[in-house]
């Protein structure tokens, strides 16, 4: 893969849930795939700037912020198209909307240069992606774990990108997941609302903080079983790992998730049972659009085991 000369120019702008957020932690939780050490880094090599302006890393977010931020030479390669095929639930001049499978990433990150979402969609749309979020983000508005199957909408120009993100913003933007949780739930509904940052010990997880940005996961009980229970767990918020955190605080975590579960799992799983099944947003032309995606197979399979077995 080629180098850049600048990795990422980055625009955040700071929402009403982010407000009073430590400018590092707040940069460390957009920039995937660095550390918060390296994020202070930046900060005082003054590659960030707040409102045109750089600030110390202990400067506090305000409602509106605007934060860029310029990664230095080398940090990362620029992402190539890749020929890979896309599970294409629509696609116009403006949005283009994937069924992504399990195990697949959606940008080049840490780890994962190549064979993710982003170098397939560079390759089909020949470069027709949104700028907003630089040259390893091109389009990507929101995000759903790699091991996390279902739908995620693309932004093909920089117009249709601020529609979807200001949707996701003021959270009227419909996203439903479905999922199988360890244990059981006494009541049929419920809405867990608990803050979310990245956990202080371990940097790749996520945790229940009280100074964490807030989190908001509505759920309904589908199907019972025993030792399982099939849910359907609705966003209002979207933080990193919002559900599989939610859910293992509640000890109820996902089955399948080796991070926020335990590490060796039935069934041989080493990824969440975790399908984003809808989602629903207004078009760049007004029309509301929403679109819904069966799990996959693994997850269907593994389903007919727990019931086959009496789960």
């Amino acid at each position: 893969m080629s180098k850049i000369s600048k990795m990422f120019d980055g625009a955040f702008r700071v929402e009403v849930e982010e407000v009073n957020t430590r400018l590092d932690v707040f940069l460390t939780d957009k920039l995937d795939g660095l550390t918060r050490s390296a994020v202070l880094r930046l900060i005082d090599g003054k590659a960030v700037i707040v409102n045109g302006k750089n600030v110390k890393a202990g400067y506090k977010t305000k409602d509106g912020d605007m934060v860029y931020v310029e990664l230095p030479e080398l940090v990362d390669d620029v992402a190539l198209p890749e020929d890979i095929p896309l599970d294409v639930v629509f696609e116009d001049d403006d949005i283009i909307v994937i069924n992504k499978p399990q195990g697949m990433v959606v940008h080049p990150a840490a780890g994962h240069s190549s064979g993710t979402l982003m170098n397939a969609l560079l390759y089909r749309c020949s470069g027709s992606l949104s700028g907003i979020n630089g040259v390893l983000r091109p389009g990507i508005v929101h995000r759903i774990d790699k091991g996390t199957s279902g739908l995620i909408a693309v932004a093909k120009n920089d117009a249709a990108h601020q529609v979807l993100a200001e949707q996701l913003a003021k959270r009227t933007m419909k996203r439903e997941y479905v999922a199988v949780a360890t244990g059981g739930f006494k009541d049929d509904f419920g809405t867990i609302d608990k803050p979310i940052a990245r956990d202080l010990k371990d940097r790749k997880k996520m945790s229940i903080q009280h100074s964490g940005r807030e989190a908001v996961t509505h759920y309904h009980v589908i199907e019972r079983f025993n030792g399982y229970t099939l849910i359907k767990a609705c966003l209002e918020t979207g933080r990193t790992h919002q559900i599989r955190v939610h859910l293992a605080s509640m000890n109820r975590p996902l089955l399948g998730d080796v991070v926020y579960g335990a590490e060796k799992q039935p069934f041989g799983l080493s990824a969440q049972m975790l399908h984003a099944r809808v989602i629903g947003f207004v078009h760049p032309n007004g029309r509301y659009m929403e679109f819904d995606v069966t799990p996959p197979v693994l997850f269907n399979e593994i389903m007919g085991k727990i019931r086959k077995s009496g789960g």
